[in-house]
């Protein structure tokens, strides 16, 4: 039986009513509020069935367990994680050259959800995570992913290094990113199947996964600091995929 969860917030809520109707159990909007925004999103959810319960202010807060509602909150039942089983489908059935986002280490909720919010808006094919060393879909993740911890298909592997072979063997080119390689984002072709492997902030990536990846590209840094925060690392390779993809 799926574990049901909070989803609070406007985006993550649309974004789930939008596509996975079928998952909400229950949606609570703040009695209080009656803005546009509140409004466009109810009306969405009860020409889908779903009938809010409009409680007050202290309700709702506590639902969402004090995290930033926006007015509104969602019980629904939670997407079921991915696994290395589902990464030959992942491969085949991508209407494009795949592009996956693998994360080894990255254990701060903020940085994973701000790095979904990204790969949804790159079109990534998935994203890949170790179950060990890495955030868990909290309602922090929830919230900063703005409603890409919806949509977004999330795979989560026992083996990162085992899993990366896996994805070679499906003809994909792991990258990963290393402050000391020699080419550029800039300078590789990102246009075929691909995975971008990012590092934690600090640590970079592990060993093993370091040396599964077929190539080691590097973000050139002009200025003093000697690495970015890892989202907008990602935020930075992920864009040179799309750019060369749509150029």
């Amino acid at each position: 039986m799926s574990k049901k969860v909070a989803v609070f917030g406007l985006h993550s809520v649309r974004a789930l009513v939008e596509r996975h109707p079928e998952r909400v159990v229950e949606m609570f909007a703040l009695r209080e509020r009656q803005d546009k925004a509140l409004q466009l999103l109810i009306q969405s959810a009860q020409k889908l069935g779903i009938r809010p319960q409009f409680v007050p202010k202290q309700t709702l807060e506590k639902k969402a367990e004090g995290g930033n509602h926006q007015g509104v909150v969602v019980v629904a039942l939670e997407a079921p994680l991915l696994s290395d089983n589902d990464l030959p489908d992942l491969v085949h059935n991508s209407a494009n050259a795949p592009l996956f986002l693998v994360l080894d280490g990255v254990t701060d909720p903020h940085n994973l959800g701000a790095c979904l919010r990204t790969a949804d808006a790159a079109g990534v094919t998935a994203v890949i995570v170790p179950k060990d060393k890495s955030a868990s879909l909290n309602p922090t993740v929830r919230k900063v992913a703005c409603g890409a911890a919806e949509t977004m298909p999330l795979v989560q592997v026992t083996n990162l290094a085992r899993a990366l072979k896996q994805l070679q063997e499906l003809q994909v080119w792991v990258m990963g990113t290393a402050g000391e390689a020699e080419q550029s984002v800039y300078a590789v072709d990102l246009k075929g199947p691909t995975a971008l492997v990012m590092g934690a902030e600090g640590d970079g990536m592990r060993r093993l996964t370091r040396e599964t990846c077929d190539e080691l590209i590097k973000i050139p840094l002009l200025g003093t600091v000697s690495s970015l925060n890892v989202s907008v690392a990602t935020g930075v390779c992920l864009f040179e995929a799309v750019r060369q993809r749509q150029g």
